[in-house]
């Protein structure tokens, strides 16, 4: 991809806007209490906050590369995060604004004793650190696509835009900034969406011209579909492409993994009111599944004009040429960026890449922050009670997060991306296997239970999930940590009370 003059001019403009909100935004922040809550965000700022972590790299660069693939299945991740905030708005505010807690762990262990809590939050953090590494790999990977750089200094500039995105403004700045990257990234939306029904005459004809590829000579072999419309219907027309378990199994992944996140809870924290915190989260359950929908019909156009240089390789093994009127790219985590550069004005699409860039960096920095905060929060006050000091914990949260985000660059340029993506979903089942169940029963179950069980499900969650994930099972991981969990948490409550 060729960059223009005024690809750059976009992109350094786009970035300055955000960073410039964010640094703004950090001169209300006068404490460590202002830093993780606020406090008096209202529901545009609640959104902004949820969005701007939650819509990243994934929900993205990532939706469109699974569209490109898989077509309308691509929707999960964006769909199961709507569904999760709608249950967050549903169920949850109000409980979580009531736990007298900062963290998610803090209200586990207000109920259950300081030892579940303490592990709970070593786990969790430890879930959300590789979902950060995973972040700064997205925004490497798009820089070293569009600018001439080495992976070290993209992850290295990658790490300085997220630390200014969020170390200064704490939650206000996520959220300010949120707010702004979310007009951005509705406008990239609409703009994409409207080019690629401008350029394939609607939807229709974009569909029939990947049905007749997915009929072209060799195709259906490179793709792996059984030949005929009937293949390209299961194949991208279906929410389940890649089979139920696989798929269901994502959205419910995101939804469980929407409420056991400091990030996401920190920001209905922040809110001013009960009702401010679950517009907020409704607004973020209406607004983040059209964004996959924009994302998918991006990837689907890509799909009908583009093909990778695998595929192509994988033609001429079979003595088959590459059917007219389609450009080679050279993986699929390119569709989307070579869209943009390919296929919108030089202006608008240095906008977009900038957005983009910056989702991504949202993701990476509100994740970052919820590391931090279950860091400091959870462990650190417990070694040192001078971080009972506000600007003292104000300082060590600021450390804290350069630490985090400096330690998930050197990770990220060392370990091959491939498998960060693996540990991306394997992040997620450990978010929920740790938190979601014992913290459920806190909230909601007012009967005793057993401090014992609790340890054990905080524990034994996680690790069913790592087992399961070494042992290959048909479907998510997740679900055998969940039933671990519930099962030890149920115990509890059936054998009595609490030590």
């Amino acid at each position: 991809m060729t960059l223009t003059i005024w690809h750059v001019i976009g992109i350094l403009a786009t970035l300055a806007v955000i960073v410039g909100v964010s640094v703004y935004s950090g001169r209300s922040v006068k404490s460590a209490a202002d830093f993780d809550r606020g406090g008096n965000s209202g529901p545009w700022l609640v959104a902004g906050a949820i969005m701007g972590a939650l819509v990243s790299g994934q929900a993205t660069v990532g939706t469109a590369q699974l569209a490109y693939s898989y077509g309308l299945a691509a929707w999960w991740f964006t769909l199961g995060a709507g569904i999760g905030c709608l249950l967050l708005a549903v169920g949850y505010v109000v409980p979580l604004r009531h736990s007298g807690s900062t963290t998610l762990l803090g209200i586990v262990s207000q109920r259950y004793g300081k030892a579940a809590g303490y592990w709970g939050s070593v786990l969790c953090s430890l879930g959300i650190f590789i979902s950060v590494i995973a972040q700064v790999i997205s925004a490497t990977a798009l820089l070293t696509t569009i600018f001439p750089m080495g992976m070290g200094a993209a992850a290295l500039v990658s790490v300085a835009i997220m630390t200014l995105y969020v170390v200064f403004g704490g939650v206000t700045g996520a959220g300010m900034g949120g707010v702004v990257k979310l007009f951005l990234l509705y406008l990239a939306c609409i703009v994409g969406s409207l080019t690629v029904w401008s350029l394939s005459g609607g939807v229709i004809p974009l569909l029939g011209r990947v049905s007749d590829l997915c009929q072209a000579p060799g195709m259906d072999a490179v793709l792996g579909l059984s030949g005929g419309a009937d293949a390209f219907h299961t194949r991208f027309l279906s929410l389940v492409a890649r089979g139920p378990l696989k798929d269901v199994g994502s959205g419910i992944s995101l939804l469980l993994g929407v409420l056991s996140t400091q990030t996401y809870a920190q920001a209905i924290w922040s809110a001013r009111s009960d009702s401010a915190a679950r517009k907020g989260a409704l607004l973020s359950a209406l607004l983040i599944p059209p964004i996959g929908i924009a994302c998918i019909l991006i990837g689907l156009y890509m799909r009908a004009h583009y093909i990778t240089t695998a595929e192509v390789q994988a033609l001429a093994a079979l003595g088959q040429a590459v059917p007219p009127g389609l450009t080679e790219m050279a993986s699929t985590s390119q569709a989307f960026p070579m869209f943009v550069v390919n296929h919108l004005p030089s202006l608008v699409g240095g906008v977009v890449l900038g957005t983009l860039f910056i989702t991504i960096v949202g993701g990476g920095s509100g994740l970052s922050m919820g590391v931090a905060s279950i860091l400091v929060n959870d462990i650190f006050k417990r070694l040192s009670r001078r971080l009972d000091d506000p600007k003292t914990g104000l300082v060590v949260t600021r450390i804290t997060i350069i630490v985090v985000l400096l330690c998930a660059a050197l990770i990220a340029v060392s370990v091959p991306g491939p498998v960060i993506n693996d540990f991306g979903f394997l992040s997620m089942g450990l978010r929920g296997a740790v938190v979601f169940v014992p913290m459920t029963f806190a909230l909601f179950c007012k009967a005793p239970i057993s401090e014992k069980w609790v340890l054990c499900s905080v524990i034994g969650g996680p690790l069913a999930v790592l087992l399961g994930s070494l042992l290959s099972l048909p479907f998510d991981s997740l679900f055998l940590g969940m039933a671990v969990s519930l099962l030890c948490c149920a115990a509890g409550a059936h054998f009595g009370k609490t030590a």
